[in-house]
């Protein structure tokens, strides 16, 4: 496939075991020019997010992609992070080698501006952890609103993981998701509804541990400590991949079935904070503003991963 017709995004992430897969898919997916990759902090610190972001490019033998640290901190609330669910390094389990891949100077809000602004508007965010750092470059720069050509998010949902009411990476920084929810940009919202659907069964990580590569292989001992995770916190029996499902969607938007809905964020209740609240009936009467996916494609979804794994060398 020519670079013409490949979709160009910035993933910006909090690796996290499931962003470490999404990243794994755009990297080997042929219908993927992964032009950037930006860290926050979320699923652990900043810098352990961004140590974890070079060790998947390292693994993965990507060399030419700028990766770059981002916000530490979200805009208003303290930090929190996810040690029960992702380990204290935010992607424990495999044992991966110190990487020689290094960050870029740039932080990656200026990157984030720099990128889309030299872009012919051809550009798709995928944030698949809090949204501090695309909060910060639309505050900081809002000439780059009209050149974003979509922003494709994992969070929110009409349910909470975190809280009852609301989805971990919205609350961990609900003032940023505001900001990018109120943009105008196109958005479509991989929220639990859907994530929650994409899980990796025993006949899923069977399939992947089956892949004789060693990319295949850290996948494998990313779902050994996952799903033991989800079982422990939630009583799940398999682990839902979240993060896939948006760069997913940037290969084939046909595995998701979604619907133009309105969704405001909560930011103020004392049981509500991070709510993405889902007019699933249009009873506000406000224009939508978000793609929500409510369903995939199981077959589509799970042989696109397989495919991309198996391109990755032995």
């Amino acid at each position: 496939m020519s670079n013409e017709n490949k979709r160009k995004i910035i993933i910006d992430c909090d690796p996290g075991h499931d962003d470490a897969i999404a990243i794994l898919l755009a990297a080997g997916n042929p219908a993927i020019d992964l032009v950037a990759i930006t860290t926050v902090a979320g699923n652990a610190e900043i810098e352990k997010t961004t140590q974890n972001a070079l060790k998947v490019c390292e693994i993965a033998g990507v060399r030419d992609v700028p990766i770059a640290k981002g916000a530490g901190q979200p805009m208003v609330r303290k930090r929190e992070t996810a040690a029960d669910i992702h380990g204290d390094s935010g992607m424990d389990g495999p044992v991966l080698p110190e990487p020689t891949l290094n960050i870029v100077e740039e932080h990656a809000v200026d990157l984030i501006i720099r990128k889309l602004l030299e872009s012919d508007g051809d550009i798709t965010l995928v944030p698949v952890g809090p949204l501090t750092n695309i909060a910060m470059a639309m505050r900081r720069e809002p000439a780059i609103l009209p050149k974003i050509q979509e922003i494709v998010i994992m969070g929110g949902g009409t349910f909470g993981n975190w809280t009852p009411a609301a989805e971990f990476n919205i609350y961990v920084d609900a003032e940023a998701a505001a900001v990018v929810f109120e943009s105008g940009v196109p958005i479509t919202m991989m929220g639990l509804d859907v994530t929650h659907q994409a899980l990796a069964t025993v006949e899923v990580s069977d399939k992947i541990a089956s892949i004789e590569n060693p990319v295949a292989k850290f996948v494998s001992e990313l779902l050994v400590f996952f799903r033991q995770t989800y079982k422990d916190v939630f009583d799940f029996e398999h682990p839902p991949v979240h993060d896939v499902c948006s760069v997913a969607y940037c290969i084939d938007p046909t595995v998701f079935n979604c619907k133009k809905l309105r969704v405001d964020i909560e930011t103020r209740g004392d049981f509500t904070y991070g709510m993405t609240v889902v007019d699933t009936l249009g009873v506000t009467h406000k224009e939508p503003n978000v793609n929500f996916a409510l369903g995939l494609d199981h077959g589509k979804f799970w042989n696109m991963l397989y495919q991309t794994l198996g391109n990755y060398s032995k």
